[in-house]
């Protein structure tokens, strides 16, 4: 896949992310209360109970739209994709994921259009004047068409989603979405599946059953289980010693990228990974299994608390086969290859510490000569798709140890499209590192494999500390 491309696609996964991620505490919220107050749930209530189609009809795709809002266009955009995307809802008979996931952005970034029009001609002492009501009518006028066009058109669309879905469950291979599912999560391309695509529709079809399949599609943390108990068994060298680390992260922690890295230095894993995933998927349908909310992150810890009365046996089951499969195909690929992992990971090392050298002769191109090496940084930005996962593990790993050498300098972690413009050097993983070159300019950007100990960040850490005169 085209760099570039990848990068563009990843972009959109990470807006995606970037209005849902901030939302979640209400999308749990409202399976809490799906879970427990439901006729079907733990503990039925009729009173709490009426509070679940209003939060998943109104509350929620308004979340979704300010947030969405808010990204193009600040606080003036979240209130204009509120206001465009109420006009989605009261003409629709489904809940609005979709398209306040649509509306929000795209109401924002025409009153930002507007704005830039306006702001030339605005006489002195009318700007408070002519900003509300230029906000009011353009708000007005996008509530009016996204009822009356915007709103069927999305409704038709998510019809011949869910259409296509729903007759993959129904022909019984649903399962083979694995081989679409797997390779993009490894690519970073995880965030656009699942909040672009599966948590959508995830909620609109819990809001009728009380459950739903769609939510466990790609966010199985079964079998990057099972990959990473082969590695602990079978590996050899820095992956047999790292794994078992990454296992409680990954599993625990929820944070799926920590097993990618593994993937990626042996491409053929990703079979383990399809085969796994595929299984699980299969499982759950056994067992009619399904979550009332999106996981995230995807932890077993977040599994089990998701999921409704009556389905634990086949969610356990479904991780379980997902790690039992995929353990036992990577366990084959580790006995057959006679590569060794070491080799893989020294040929990582290279890669990034040339990278490394790129981004540094960039840097001194970009500042008239002088090296990176004479740079005394003050602010270190680590970034990864929804700037809470594994950049979060990294930025406080690298906080600690320069703290324990005695440095004290900023060290913080942001989503890729939030990196202050004051950071002086940004560390990120090799697959997104295009993404970040199109997002900031002029900063020295550190590519690495392992956001947790990496041959890049060690450099890194290295020459911070001999300019702070601690080594």
């Amino acid at each position: 896949m085209d760099v570039k491309f990848r990068a563009r696609i990843q972009a959109i996964g990470g807006f995606l992310t970037a209005m849902v991620i901030p939302n979640m505490g209400a999308f749990i919220a409202w399976g809490f209360i799906t879970a427990l107050f439901i006729p079907t749930g733990w503990m039925p209530n009729e009173q709490f109970a009426r509070l679940v189609g209003p939060m998943v009809s109104m509350l929620l795709p308004l979340l979704l739209a300010y947030a969405g809002g808010k990204l193009v266009y600040d606080v003036r955009g979240g209130i204009a994709g509120t206001v465009g995307t109420i006009g989605l809802i009261v003409g629709a008979d489904i809940p609005m994921f979709l398209g306040a996931m649509i509306m929000g952005p795209l109401s924002a970034w025409v009153v930002k259009r507007v704005d830039r029009v306006l702001e030339k001609h605005i006489p002195t002492g009318f700007e408070m004047l002519i900003n509300n009501f230029s906000l009011g009518i353009v708000g007005f006028t996008l509530c009016l068409l996204s009822n009356a066009v915007i709103g069927p058109a999305v409704q038709e669309a998510n019809a011949l989603i869910s259409a296509a879905i729903q007759m993959l469950v129904s022909t019984g291979i649903l399962p083979l979405l694995s081989l679409v599912n797997e390779p993009a999560k490894v690519l970073f391309l995880n965030n656009v599946i699942d909040q672009g695509v599966y948590y959508p529709l995830g909620m609109q079809h819990a809001a009728e059953s009380g459950k739903s399949i769609y939510f466990m599609l790609a966010s199985n943390p079964g079998a990057g289980l099972g990959l990473l108990l082969a590695y602990s068994v079978f590996g050899k060298g820095a992956s047999k010693s790292t794994a078992p680390g990454a296992i409680i992260i990954h599993f625990f922690g929820g944070i799926h990228e920590m097993y990618f890295p593994y993937v990626l230095m042996k491409p053929i894993t990703i079979l383990a990974m399809i085969g796994g995933a595929a299984c699980g998927i299969m499982t759950f349908q056994f067992f009619d299994a399904g979550l009332v909310a999106g996981p995230s992150p995807g932890s077993i810890f977040a599994y089990l608390a998701l999921t409704p009365k009556g389905n634990f046996v086949g969610v356990i089951a479904g991780v379980a086969v997902a790690a039992f499969v995929s353990f036992l195909i990577t366990s084959a690929i580790l006995k057959l290859s006679n590569q060794e992992d070491g080799d893989a990971l020294a040929a990582s090392a290279a890669q990034s510490a040339q990278m490394k050298a790129d981004g540094m002769d960039f840097l001194q191109k970009a500042v008239g000569g002088s090296s990176a090496g004479g740079t005394k940084y003050s602010f270190i930005a680590f970034a990864c798709d929804a700037g809470m996962g594994s950049s979060a593990m990294g930025a406080s790993t690298m906080r600690r140890a320069l703290s324990k050498a005695g440095v004290d300098i900023h060290v913080e972690h942001f989503a890729i499209e939030k990196i202050p413009p004051e950071a002086d050097v940004v560390i990120v993983h090799e697959n997104l590192a295009e993404r970040v070159r199109m997002s900031v300019q002029n900063k020295r950007i550190i590519t690495i494999h392992n956001y947790l100990d990496d041959p890049a960040i060690r450099a890194l850490r290295e020459e911070i500390e001999k300019q702070y005169g601690k080594s």
